[in-house]
């Protein structure tokens, strides 16, 4: 072969390889939360663009509903499908209405995964729960015990929507360890739908409902925001205790105020991180879903999955005057 020639097959392979690079696409996975404008999923969503980069190629479609209902995350998952994404990891507003379109991006080859809020097993490859179920119903119930002391009171529950998988089981978790705390009298559950005018509403409507109300349990960060300014404007801060799940971000002014003694959360960019990590490892085949596997999710660690195919991200964490102002900075 001349060198004429011999430059002519080395240019053309070049140029193939070159082609073949920039042709290379990038894994799409669609983080689906259960409404935007949600400081908590906006957190999440950093972490899945920290783990975009970290695993480099990989193209996050942060997307979800304007309403925190089934019917509005199916329109969702219905164009996700359409722009043929490579994965859908999903917080759910219901475990199973979601799940006929769920198994209709499966059957298009789409790994879809659930986090945060679960869908129903037949929807989804695995579950990632933020933290243990348990562990978080008794942290709840712990918290508002906590504030009460050695007094006895009225405490009651304002959750998210109705039908939120995680909420519901949460406040499952909660009514098995009210026998472990004597001082708190469960006496209502109330639903603010993840809004904060309807949350809001719904707290005013304890305290006129329940004039010995001491204390309410927010497992939900829009909730628990809703709650705390509502005690705020009722002038009951020092008489009626909000806790549950929130952002140290949404919670310092609050816990100043003194509305809210102590909350607690996991982090969210972790979960995001974890979420995003989970889809790609699956999608990439390197690792199944299935009971026992073990599945990495970066400098998080691994997790390993249970007979239901779900596994716990990690504890949940208590922010209060110590160190909320401290967080409050990340997330």
């Amino acid at each position: 072969m001349t060198l004429f020639k011999k430059l002519i097959v080395t240019t053309a392979a070049a140029i193939a390889l070159m082609s073949g690079s920039a042709s290379a696409e990038n894994v799409k996975i669609a983080l689906v939360v259960k409404t935007l404008g949600n400081g908590f999923f906006d957190a999440a969503h950093k972490g899945a663009q920290e783990a975009a980069k970290e695993l480099g190629d990989v193209e996050i479609i942060y997307t979800g509903p304007t309403t925190s209902t089934a019917e509005a995350q199916i329109d969702v998952v219905n164009s996700l499908i359409a722009q043929k994404v490579d994965a859908i990891a999903i917080s759910a507003n219901d475990k199973d209405a979601l799940v006929p379109a769920l198994k209709k991006a499966m059957q298009r080859g789409i790994t879809v995964i659930s986090w945060d809020s679960g869908v129903a097993p037949e929807g989804r490859l695995m579950h990632l729960n933020p933290s243990s179920n348990p562990l978080i119903g008794n942290m709840c119930v712990k918290l508002a015990s906590d504030g009460l002391g050695s007094e006895k009171g009225d405490v009651a529950i304002l959750s998210a929507a109705s039908t939120a998988t995680n909420q519901n089981i949460w406040i499952e978790e909660m009514k098995k360890v009210l026998p472990n705390y004597a001082n708190v009298n469960l006496v209502d559950t109330v639903y603010g739908d993840d809004l904060a005018d309807k949350s809001y509403r719904e707290t005013q409507g304890l305290i006129a409902k329940y004039p010995n109300l001491k204390a309410i349990i927010a497992p939900t960060s829009v909730g628990i925001v809703a709650a705390a300014q509502a005690v705020e404007d009722a002038g009951l801060v020092g008489k009626v205790n909000v806790t549950g799940l929130g952002l140290p971000s949404e919670m310092a002014g609050h816990v100043k105020a003194g509305s809210s003694k102590a909350f607690a959360i996991w982090n969210p960019i972790d979960l995001g991180y974890s979420a995003t990590y989970i889809a790609y490892e699956l999608k990439a085949g390197k690792a199944e879903a299935k009971p026992d596997a073990e599945i990495s999710i970066g400098r998080m660690g691994k997790i390993k999955l249970d007979a239901n195919n779900e596994a716990a991200m990690a504890d949940p964490f208590v922010y209060d005057a110590g160190n909320v102002e401290e967080f409050a900075k990340i997330f």
